[in-house]
C-alpha cells in the first residue's frame, strides 16, 4: 500500500494575498508592454488643417501637393503640378493613383480629407523597406528601411475609372486641336467642333 505523505498548508500572511495579485498585474503589463514595443510603427497622420467631406479609398487618384522627407529632413521629393491644357478638366496637384503607391502612403492618404493639409510618418517597412530606393544612375535617394515624413496638401481625388475618362477627353481635345494646326478656339473634347472663326479686321 503507497503511503501518502501530507504536507501541511500554511496559512498566507497578512497583506501577502494583495502582493501576490499586485505581482501577477505587473507581470501582465510588463509583458503586454513588451508586446507593445515587438509590434511594428504604424502610419501616423498629424493634422495641419483639417479638410471636408468623404476620405479617398485606395482605389481612388488623388491631386495632392507634397514634400517627402528623411528623418534628418533631407527633402528627397517635391511634386510639381501638372500643367494642363484644358483648365477645370483635371484638379491642380499631382495626380498619384493609390494603387501604385507605397503602401503606408496609400494607408495615410485614406485618412485624409479634400482641402485638408496633413504631416505623415511612415515607417521604413511601409515606405521602401530593406532595398530603399536608388535614382536612374543607382545613387541611392532613401536609404534601407528608412523612415519617412510627408507634408501633404489633399486637393482633390477621384476614381481611377474617371481619372482614365478625363485623360481620354483630354488625349481627344489634343489630337483636335493638332489636327487643326495647333489653334484655339474650338471646344475641348467636342467631336466634330466647326473651325474657328477669323477675328474681322
Amino acid at each position: 500500500m503507497t503511503e501518502i505523505t501530507r504536507v501541511p498548508i500554511q496559512p498566507i500572511a497578512k497583506g501577502s494575498l494583495t502582493r501576490l495579485w499586485l505581482g501577477v498585474v505587473a507581470a501582465i503589463a510588463l509583458a503586454g508592454g513588451l508586446a507593445w514595443a515587438a509590434m511594428p510603427k504604424g502610419v501616423d497622420v498629424d493634422v495641419v488643417a483639417e479638410g471636408a467631406g468623404p476620405s479617398p479609398s485606395r482605389d481612388d487618384v488623388v491631386f495632392v501637393r507634397y514634400t517627402g522627407k528623411l528623418a534628418d529632413g533631407t527633402v528627397f521629393d517635391q511634386s510639381q503640378d501638372v500643367q494642363l491644357p484644358i483648365e477645370g478638366l483635371l484638379p491642380e496637384g499631382s495626380p498619384l493613383p493609390l494603387s501604385r503607391m507605397i503602401p503606408g502612403f496609400a494607408e495615410g492618404i485614406t485618412h485624409m480629407k479634400k482641402g485638408g493639409r496633413y504631416t505623415l510618418f511612415i515607417p521604413g517597412d511601409k515606405a521602401y523597406g530593406a532595398e530603399g530606393q536608388r535614382d536612374q544612375q543607382g545613387n541611392e535617394v532613401i536609404p534601407p528601411n528608412a523612415d519617412l515624413t510627408f507634408d501633404i496638401e489633399l486637393i482633390d481625388f477621384m476614381s481611377e475609372a474617371e481619372f482614365q475618362q478625363r485623360i481620354q477627353v483630354l488625349q481627344q481635345a489634343m489630337q483636335m486641336q493638332q489636327g487643326q494646326g495647333g489653334q484655339p478656339g474650338a471646344a475641348p473634347g467636342a467631336e466634330g467642333a466647326p473651325p474657328p472663326v477669323p477675328a474681322p479686321e
